[in-house]
């Protein structure tokens, strides 16, 4: 038989030049991996990041809107406070405002009391957004910004946060979860295999006030949160007022925590401190969710964020005021793998943020495999002993790994693939296919999963390349992780949101956190809870009139309009 005649060039892709299938596939992977040179408009580093200068101070007039807006906030914060003694979370026993005269009144008046928390809601995310544009900072003739100072900014904060401190819990009732499960361990018992109401009974008074969907659920927490916890139960016992109190002096160490990393890992970023803390601590979401929620992400992020900087001052070998430490750098690493790992014994997420660090300390030695390696088994090493310590030490052990899975019972709108999940299984209804909603979940889930863990996985070696800096790089993985989450509770956007407010500067990522920030702020109940259609009508038109009137009442005092003018004599730095 006559053999075939050879390809001409232009049919034969190795003679032409063009790579075969295999140098095409590693092609993409690299690509897809981000290890490539693609365009600097497609890094994300570009997108979302621009270098920020901590600006000029405001000038006399500007310090005079500053004080009148912090205290159009603490009203705000005050009218939750008020008003959460009828509409907050309260406790079904040992309530301490029932049948008191005058503090109980609020309890009968459902709309009266949900009016005046929501329209102190609305009152604190309007003072937020107004302090936003001295803290994103208005611009000079010379193009120099003008921003509040860091010590008026912790003042306005702390002036907000008071009333929230001794206001009962609004917008969930985790709290009282935590008491149960807290008590739990302080009997002896493992939270991990029994919920409340068969370990400590149905009537018991911790039990009474846990929702019912969680009072079976095992805990979904870590040992460090259970462990502190136990010994909060035995400080306080069955008194709900007490305990709820000392978690959230608990919650406000993490804020504490927050507040002090946040602006230190803004400088490393080159953003300035006050715009990363207006949109991370002084963010609603914080205040509303781990200051009045009593949420433990706030120690879970307070303890994260505050290792990671102690660890890139080892990385480094400074501080973001240029202080050396290079001869303490092992330290400094060491310290921070372990609040690191204590974080994430609080929740299991946040040890991703070793996974950046780590990639940034590889790069510092060279960035080669044997680099990721080494660093790898070094700081995994003190992870491990740290979550050995904890889990022996507390004497739960590991059970904390067979719970990680309980939030999953709950199906949240805001989580991307739930939502798809849901809204096909609607669709299956309506056409009259079923409800198919749990099967297409099973797929749905998944995917997510694989996305977010790609995303993780491009940000790391993002990170080993230089392209990214660790702090952006945890940012964007959380927040892919959060949104690809199978259920997102709105004080789970904290974890992106938080970590990202220290680096990515753009509009493209601030206008719509600080959007969907305030929207998420005003919509949810605070009792955490439902209410009847008309109770939340009458509320929400009550809210819209006195909001209304307060704003025709301050637009003279207050910067609605937020005209930008030329300061009429040098700026002054002095505080409000």
């Amino acid at each position: 038989m006559p053999s075939n005649p050879p390809l001409s060039p232009s049919e034969n892709p190795v003679a032409a030049g063009r790579p075969g299938i295999g140098p095409r596939i590693l092609d993409l992977t690299r690509r897809a991996l981000g290890l490539d040179r693609p365009s600097p408009r497609a890094d994300v580093s570009v997108v979302l990041h621009g270098d920020e200068t901590e600006g000029r101070g405001l000038d006399p007039v500007e310090t005079t809107q500053l004080h009148r807006i912090r205290l159009f906030g603490a009203t705000g914060a005050v009218l939750m406070a008020i008003g959460a003694l009828g509409a907050g979370a309260q406790p079904v026993l040992q309530n301490p405002v029932q049948g008191v005269r005058g503090l109980g009144l609020a309890a009968r008046m459902p709309s009266a009391a949900l009016t005046v928390t929501m329209t102190g809601i609305v009152l604190v995310v309007l003072a937020w957004l107004l302090l936003g544009r001295f803290a994103i900072g208005r611009r000079d003739p010379d193009g120099q910004p003008r921003r509040l100072t860091r010590s008026q900014l912790d003042r306005t904060l702390l002036l907000w946060i008071v009333p929230l401190v001794v206001a009962p819990p609004m917008f969930s009732k985790d709290v009282y979860s935590y008491l149960a499960q807290s008590e739990i361990a302080a009997r002896g018992l493992d939270p991990y295999a029994i919920g409340p109401a068969g370990a400590l009974g149905v009537d018991h008074v911790l039990t009474r006030t846990v929702p019912n969907i969680w009072r079976d659920t095992s805990a979904p927490y870590g040992p460090a949160f259970l462990w502190l916890g136990e010994k909060i139960a035995a400080l306080t016992g069955e008194n709900i007022v007490a305990g709820i109190f000392v978690h959230r002096l608990l919650a406000l160490v993490g804020v504490a925590l927050i507040v002090w990393a946040l602006p230190r890992l803004a400088r490393r970023c080159g953003v300035a401190s006050v715009s990363a803390l207006w949109l991370g601590a002084a963010n609603p979401l914080l205040l509303f969710h781990l200051v009045a929620g009593v949420h433990n992400e706030a120690l879970m992020l307070g303890l994260m964020l505050t290792g990671v900087e102690l660890a890139l001052r080892g990385v480094y070998g400074d501080t973001p005021d240029g202080r050396a430490y290079r001869n303490r750098a092992t330290a400094w690493i060491a310290a921070g793998t372990a609040l690191i790992a204590l974080s994430a014994m609080i929740k299991l997420p946040s040890l991703l943020a070793l996974g950046f660090v780590g990639m940034a300390l590889a790069r510092r030695r060279g960035g080669g495999v044997r680099a990721v390696v080494t660093t790898a088994v070094m700081l995994g090493i003190g992870a491990v002993l740290v979550i050995g310590v904890v889990s022996w030490g507390s004497g739960l052990g590991l059970g904390w790994t067979q719970t990680l899975g309980t939030a999953t019972e709950v199906r949240s709108w805001m989580s991307i693939p739930t939502l798809l999940g849901m809204g096909t299984g609607l669709g299956g209804v309506l056409l009259g296919l079923g409800d198919h909603t749990t099967a297409v979940l099973s797929i749905t889930r998944p995917i997510a999963a694989v996305v977010a863990a790609f995303i993780t996985v491009r940000m790391l070696l993002a990170t080993l390349t230089g392209r990214i800096h660790p702090v952006g790089a945890l940012g964007v993985s959380l927040g892919a992780i959060v949104l690809l989450f199978p259920v997102v509770q709105p004080w789970y956007l904290l974890w992106a949101v938080i970590s990202l407010a220290a680096w990515a500067t753009r509009p493209i990522f601030r206008i719509p956190t600080i959007a969907f920030s305030s929207v998420v702020s005003v919509i949810l109940m605070p009792n955490g809870g439902e209410y009847q259609p008309f109770i939340i009508v009458q509320a929400a038109i009550a809210t819209i009139a006195v909001v209304g009137l307060l704003i025709v009442a301050t637009r003279n005092i207050l910067p609605w309009r937020g005209e930008e003018r030329a300061p009429a004599r040098p700026p002054e730095t002095a505080d409000a």
